[in-house]
């Protein structure tokens, strides 16, 4: 997810990665077992793997706190200091917020078609959802999901650990000098990584300078166009609707794209720091075989690059749609996050009869986990790595 390298050669052949599997056989016995405990759960409960009640109340209410927030931000004088209006100042970012947990707890899931049983419904959401932020829903869901659940921190299959010279992120890319210090400006490159993928890596992603292309679900004038779209709305949403609004008040665009600069840049931060910690804190990568698939099975893979974690208070866990449970996400990713907290029991439990290393931590030890890789990556020491 942070900032990746990419030539920017439109004529370049841009060689598509060979499929590459696991060894099947390896964990099959758990992958039965496992299935077979989730499902018990299903038929105990009279349930389904999708979206329930719950889950709609939520996401009403984040989708009225989203457009509450921004409706109250263009408000013009309605908080001031020294007759300077403070409501847009305050209430942006917490729009963007919103946007964010709203694209985390919806975007998410639908993109996995675990919202709806109507895999168009779920597309449909996706667009409209995603519009707050500007993300496009499609490069983010082939990045997602066909590159990162897939190849979970595999190089050159696993896109979001992509060299990109500012940040050493495996014990197989390069090191300079100045990265010694990454461990302390880590965070910026963090807070950039939304702001670049919408401004930057969608457009390269959708006009085919990347092996993202290939991959989306429309292509050609059809996928151009809801592209072009999405991004349009966002501008209109996020910047000239405010621009017009806000003309009265003193706040020029130049003030308003600087604090959807830094609003995106927070939101991002956030978000990085949520998803990608639980891939950095194990800091195992892997180096593709030159034939054939992985020697090891999904399973022990997933085992191997992944955590689940929780915060005190643990309400905050829900709000989260399931993000820190990302061991659980990464076993279960077509499952509504909902039926999470359940699953995760069933994976503590069928992991300790296999012997599988399943581990629960809290959010201090991942983000003292965090530290300890990037010092390590930053000092130029390989971590623990397979190939």
């Amino acid at each position: 997810m942070l900032i990746k390298n990419i030539v920017l050669n439109k004529n370049a052949n841009i060689k598509p990665l060979r499929a590459l599997g696991y060894h099947s056989r390896s964990d099959l016995a758990f992958h039965r077992e496992l299935q077979a405990a989730a499902q018990r759960y299903l038929q105990q409960h009279n349930d389904h793997r999708f979206a329930d009640l719950r889950f709609y109340v939520k996401s009403g209410i984040l989708i009225l706190l989203c457009l509450g927030s921004y409706a109250i931000s263009l408000c013009g004088n309605l908080f001031s200091l020294n007759n300077i209006s403070l409501n847009f100042y305050i209430f942006y970012p917490i729009f963007i917020c919103f946007a964010l947990l709203l694209a985390i707890n919806i975007v998410h899931d639908a993109s996995h078609n675990a919202i709806f049983k109507q895999v168009i419904a779920n597309r449909w959401i996706n667009f409209w959802i995603t519009i707050p932020l500007g993300l496009d829903p499609d490069c983010w869901r082939v990045r997602h999901i066909i590159f990162h659940h897939a190849h979970t921190n595999i190089r050159y299959y696993d896109l979001d650990i992509e060299e990109n010279f500012l940040l050493r992120q495996t014990p197989y890319q390069r090191w300079y000098p100045f990265m010694r210090w990454q461990h302390i400006y880590w965070p910026f490159i963090a807070a950039m990584t939304f702001p670049a993928l919408i401004w930057g890596y969608d457009w390269l992603d959708r006009f085919k300078f990347t092996r993202v292309a290939a991959k989306m679900r429309h292509q050609g004038s059809k996928g151009i166009g809801l592209f072009l779209l999405s991004k349009l709305l966002h501008l209109i949403f996020t910047i000239i609707i405010p621009t017009l609004l806000l003309a009265d008040t003193g706040i020029g665009v130049s003030t308003i794209l600087g604090v959807y600069l830094a609003s995106q840049m927070f939101a991002s931060l956030i978000f990085v720091v949520l998803i990608l910690g639980t891939h950095w804190a194990k800091a195992t990568f892997y180096l593709a075989p030159e034939q054939g698939n992985m020697p090891h099975g999904f399973y022990t893979h997933t085992f191997s690059t992944t955590y689940d974690w929780y915060t005190r208070p643990q309400w905050i866990n829900y709000w989260l749609g399931g993000l820190n449970l990302h061991l659980t996400h990464h076993l279960f990713p077509h499952w509504n996050h909902r039926h999470y907290s359940a699953l995760a029991k069933i994976i503590k439990l069928t992991a300790e009869k296999f012997g599988m290393d399943y581990h629960c931590i809290t959010a201090t030890e991942l983000f003292r986990y965090q530290q300890r890789f990037l010092k390590s990556m930053g000092a130029n020491q390989y971590a623990k790595s397979s190939t």
